[in-house]
């Protein structure tokens, strides 16, 4: 169009200094440490970190702009431990002339050997290693190389970050569409900001499909509007405002349809959810909530397993972690119910908050300390030291049953076990 370039779109728009990035300002902001030594070109080792399209390739091609260091490039997909010997022989030859960087994509995909034969070069200055990785470098990249590196974590980018992008794309004449006359729908905008989920380069690449397939209108402008741009995502708009009803309602729906053991709609609403850019973060929390609060002592594996959803959602993310969540939410949807806990924990805040606050019993104190004058203290009795390692002792000056255990699952048991204790 126009006599564009071939270059992808995301290719020819990536920032060529500091000020061009949106987004990082956590690590890239003025007087933050990664924008000092970039533009002093004192950069040591560094890995960035994060999801795709946040813009790790990115920071070092402004490293690349600005440093006079030799800068070479590697994919770990395409290279082996012969690349690697040859360039850093290369630059310990040159060692006392410019230095070289070395920049590694994708460095998680270097096996264990592969990343031992760097590390030599890397450890005595030979080289400057800048690592780029969307998998955690704890588990995945050699602790000394990570030992030797500063580890900066990109974060995706913000909805309104991801706007700036694309409407710079839209403007800019050398690098973008600007020759060509287009007007883009606020909720079209909107849209494509935040189904992109943070990855820039995803959207740009939406955003080149729609420009390069949409016909001018009458007017002689390309006319993006929000089904052009659902088509070319290939998603559709789903009406959810995270900070609005839609948000409170869909999640409300969600714990209310796993209270009442209904897995099918509770596993609509999450993919609701999920399609709409929700963080599964949010989701894997009111999962550990429910599993107490709804399901409890009735199948006390609920709580292990949204904990274990929960963790998974940082580990593995999206998209994957949809199916740990999927898991977590059928299994505490299925499960046998109760609020007893909840309900014994309620009750008893209420008592204390009231001012009904009771004295700890002498007898349970942590230290017995008998003032002249006191009265006789009663000692405490150890119950592993009795039959079913249970005695009968006071816990409370004034008992009150608060827990009241149901009958359903596991807490059937519990309740026979309690009532058998107190006969």
């Amino acid at each position: 169009m126009d006599g564009m370039s071939s270059e992808p779109l995301a290719a020819r728009m990536r920032p060529q200094s500091l000020d061009e990035v949106v987004g990082q300002d956590h690590i890239i902001g003025e007087g933050r440490l990664l924008r000092r030594v970039i533009e002093a070109d004192r950069l040591t080792n560094v890995i960035f970190y994060g999801p795709p399209g946040c813009g790790k390739t990115t920071l070092a091609e402004v490293i690349a702009h600005t440093t006079q260091r030799n800068f070479v490039r590697l994919s770990a997909v395409a290279s082996g431990v012969a690349d690697i010997r040859r360039i850093c022989d290369r630059a310990r030859d040159e060692l006392g002339g410019r230095g070289s960087i070395l920049f590694i994509d994708e460095i998680h995909r270097f096996s264990k050997s592969q990343q031992d034969v760097l590390l030599p070069y890397v450890e005595n200055g030979t080289v400057v290693l800048i690592g780029a990785t969307t998998h955690n470098p704890s588990f995945f990249i050699n602790t000394p190389l990570t030992s030797r590196s500063l580890v900066f974590e990109l974060h995706p980018i913000a909805p309104p970050d991801i706007s700036t992008l694309l409407k710079r794309a839209l403007a800019d004449e050398r690098r973008g569409f600007g020759k060509t006359p287009s007007v883009i729908d606020p909720d079209a905008l909107q849209f494509l900001s935040e189904i992109a989920d943070g990855d820039a380069r995803h959207a740009l690449t939406a955003l080149e499909i729609a420009m390069l397939s949409t016909p001018r209108s009458e007017d002689g402008k390309v006319h993006l509007t929000i089904d052009v741009i659902q088509e070319c995502v290939q998603r559709r708009q789903v009406r959810y405002d995270k900070t609005e009803e839609g948000h409170y309602d869909t999640i409300s729906a969600f714990i209310k349809s796993i209270r009442g053991s209904d897995p099918d709609a509770a596993i609509y609403w999450l993919g609701k959810m999920l399609v709409a850019g929700e963080d599964p973060r949010f989701i894997a929390r009111r999962l550990v909530i429910s599993a107490s609060e709804d399901i409890g002592n009735a199948d006390p594996r609920g709580l292990s397993v949204a904990v274990a959803a929960m963790q998974a959602c940082d580990f593995v993310g999206m998209p994957e972690c949809a199916i740990n969540l999927a898991q977590a939410t059928t299994y505490l949807a299925s499960a046998p119910k109760s609020n007893a806990s909840c309900m014994a924990i309620s009750e008893a805040m209420a008592d204390v908050e009231s001012g009904a606050v009771q004295p700890v019993p002498e007898h349970l104190k942590n230290k017995h300390v008998r003032a002249i004058g006191s009265e006789t203290v009663t000692e405490y009795k150890y119950p592993h030291n009795f039959a079913n390692h249970f005695v009968k002792q006071d816990y409370m000056k004034v008992p009150k049953t608060y827990y009241r255990p149901t009958l359903e699952g596991y807490e059937a048991t519990i309740a026979k076990r309690l009532a058998f204790l107190k006969s």
